[in-house]
C-alpha cells in the first residue's frame, strides 16, 4: 500500500475558502500601499548566500534555509571541514544560495543593483513568501507571506509618521479595533548600553531584551548575565523593565535615564517628534505606545523600531513590525542611503481575523448559480445562459456530467451555491429557466433577462 503523502512541518496547504480570505487581506493591504504612493516589485525566492548571511544577527543566520549546490555538491566540498564534521565551515563550500529570510535585505540588494533605474526617494511594496527554519508553533510557520513597504533615500521622520498612519489605515479597513503599534528607537537602546557601560555588548543586550515577552524579566536578566553583562549594569537599567504611563510620561523618564548619553537623547527626540505629529492627527483604530524594551533583535535597525500587537483579547504574537535602517544598503556598496520600512504578517493577521470573526461574508462568496446537466441538448442550452450570466458579472457554472439529480444537487449544497437552474425540454421550448433558491427552496420559471436582474 502506497504511503500517504505529507508536507514539511511548518508549511500548509490552503483550501479555496482559505485562499479567498488570504486574498481579501492581501488586497486590503495592497490598496493602502498604493494609496500611500508605494510601487510594487518582486525579487527571486532565493538569493546568493552572501547576500543574506550576516544581516540578521547570529540567531537569524541559523534560521536561514540553505540550498545545496546542484549536481555532485560534495565534489567541491571543503574536505577538511567535512572530515571534522565542521558544518559552519563546510556549508559555504556546498551551498551558495539560500531561501530569502525576509523581504528587506533582498530589497536593499535590489536598490543597489538597480540604483540607476529608480527615482529616490523610492517607495516600494512587496508581497511574497519568505522562509525561516524556525520551530513551528501557533502563528509561526517555516513558510509564510510578508507584505512589506519601504522607503529609501530619505532621512525624514515624516516617513515614520506615514508608516504609523499606514498601519492604522490597513487595520481600520480590516475592522480590527484595538491594535497596538509599539514604537521604540535603536538609539535609545544604544543609550541604555552606554549609560551602563556595556557599549561593546549592545547586540547581546538587545537580543536578550527582545525576548522579554517570551521569557520574562528574570529570563532576560539571566541571559544578559550569561553574555557577560554585569549585575551592576542590570541594576542601573532596572527602571526600563517596569516603565509605566502614557507616551509622554515614558519620554520624560527616558530623558532622565539617558541624560548622559548623546545618542540616547537623540533617540528620545525622534520618538517625541513622531508622537507630537500623531497627536495632531489622531489614529482611527490603532493605539500608539512607547515600548522601551522593544528591540526586534535585528542588527540593521538604526532608528525607529515598530512592532504591532493584535487586540488584547487575542493570544497572538506580533502581526507586523519594521524600523529604520540607515546603513543597510551600505553593506552592498551604496553608502548614505537611509531607509525605513514595515511589514505585515499575513498569516497571523488571518488567524486574528478568524478568531474575532471579522471576515466579511462577501469574502467567501463563490459560484452564485449552478446549472443542472440533464444531457447534451440541455447542457448546451444552459451553457449559453452561463455565458450571458458571466458577461453580466455573475459567477455561474454548468455541472459537467449528466449525473443523477441528487448528486448534482448535493454538489451545489456542499459548495454552498445559493441557486441552481433546472432546464429540460419544456423550459427550452418556452425559452425560460427553472431557478431554485437553495436556501428557501422556492422555485420559479424565469427568463434569462429576469434571472440576470435577480442575481445581479
Amino acid at each position: 500500500m502506497a504511503q500517504k503523502p505529507s508536507i514539511p512541518k511548518g508549511t500548509r496547504d490552503f483550501s479555496p475558502l482559505e485562499v479567498s480570505k488570504r486574498t481579501y487581506i492581501i488586497n486590503t493591504i495592497k490598496a493602502q500601499f498604493e494609496k500611500f504612493g508605494f510601487q510594487p516589485i518582486e525579487t527571486p525566492s532565493f538569493e546568493n548566500s552572501d547576500t543574506l548571511m550576516g544581516k540578521y544577527g547570529e540567531e537569524g543566520d541559523r534560521l536561514i534555509f540553505k540550498i545545496l549546490n546542484s549536481g555532485d555538491f560534495l565534489k567541491k566540498a571543503d574536505q577538511q571541514a567535512y572530515n571534522k564534521s565542521d558544518s559552519l565551515k563546510l556549508t559555504p563550500s556546498i551551498s551558495e544560495k539560500a531561501l530569502r529570510y525576509d523581504l528587506t535585505v533582498p530589497f536593499a540588494r535590489y536598490v543597489v543593483q538597480h540604483q540607476s533605474e529608480v527615482e529616490f526617494p523610492f517607495k516600494r511594496y512587496q508581497i511574497q513568501p519568505v522562509w525561516r527554519a524556525d520551530r513551528p508553533q501557533k502563528g509561526r510557520f517555516r513558510e509564510f507571506f510578508q507584505c512589506d513597504a519601504d522607503v529609501v533615500g530619505s532621512n525624514s521622520l515624516w516617513q515614520e509618521v506615514e508608516f504609523i498612519q499606514l498601519y492604522d489605515e490597513v487595520f481600520t479597513n480590516l475592522q480590527m479595533e484595538g491594535v497596538s503599534i509599539k514604537l521604540n528607537n535603536r538609539k535609545v537602546l544604544s543609550g541604555f548600553a552606554e549609560v551602563i557601560g556595556e557599549q561593546d555588548r549592545l547586540i547581546d543586550f538587545t537580543v536578550a531584551l527582545d525576548k522579554l515577552d517570551k521569557i520574562g524579566e528574570d529570563g532576560v536578566k539571566k541571559e544578559m548575565l550569561e553574555k557577560g553583562i554585569s549585575l551592576e549594569a542590570l541594576e542601573n537599567i532596572q527602571p526600563i523593565f517596569g516603565l509605566k504611563g502614557n507616551f509622554g510620561e515614558k519620554v520624560e523618564v527616558l530623558k532622565q535615564l539617558l541624560s548622559k548619553s548623546e545618542i540616547g537623547l537623540k533617540g528620545v527626540e525622534e520618538l517625541e517628534f513622531i508622537q507630537n505629529v500623531i497627536s495632531e492627527m489622531p489614529l482611527k483604530s490603532a493605539v500608539l505606545d512607547l515600548d522601551v524594551t522593544l528591540a526586534r533583535g535585528l542588527n540593521y535597525y538604526t532608528g525607529a523600531i515598530f512592532e504591532v500587537a493584535p487586540p488584547s483579547n487575542v493570544n497572538m504574537g506580533s502581526i507586523g513590525g519594521g524600523g529604520r535602517y540607515d546603513d543597510l544598503t551600505g553593506i552592498f556598496g551604496l553608502k548614505d542611503m537611509s531607509g525605513v520600512g514595515i511589514s505585515f504578517g499575513l498569516d497571523r493577521i488571518y488567524l486574528v481575523l478568524e478568531e474575532l470573526n471579522l471576515f466579511p461574508d462577501t469574502v467567501t462568496a463563490n459560484t452564485k448559480v449552478l446549472f443542472i446537466n440533464f444531457g447534451e441538448k440541455e447542457a448546451l442550452y444552459g451553457l449559453k445562459a452561463v455565458q450571458k450570466l458571466r458577461d453580466s458579472g455573475i459567477a455561474a457554472e454548468l455541472y459537467p456530467d449528466a449525473a443523477k439529480m441528487k448528486k448534482q444537487m448535493n454538489y451545489a449544497n456542499r459548495r454552498e451555491i445559493p441557486f441552481v437552474v433546472l432546464a429540460g425540454d419544456k423550459e427550452m421550448n418556452n425559452k425560460v429557466y427553472g431557478l431554485k433558491d437553495m436556501i428557501s427552496g422556492d422555485q420559479e420559471k424565469i427568463s434569462l433577462e429576469a434571472m440576470i436582474d435577480k442575481l445581479t
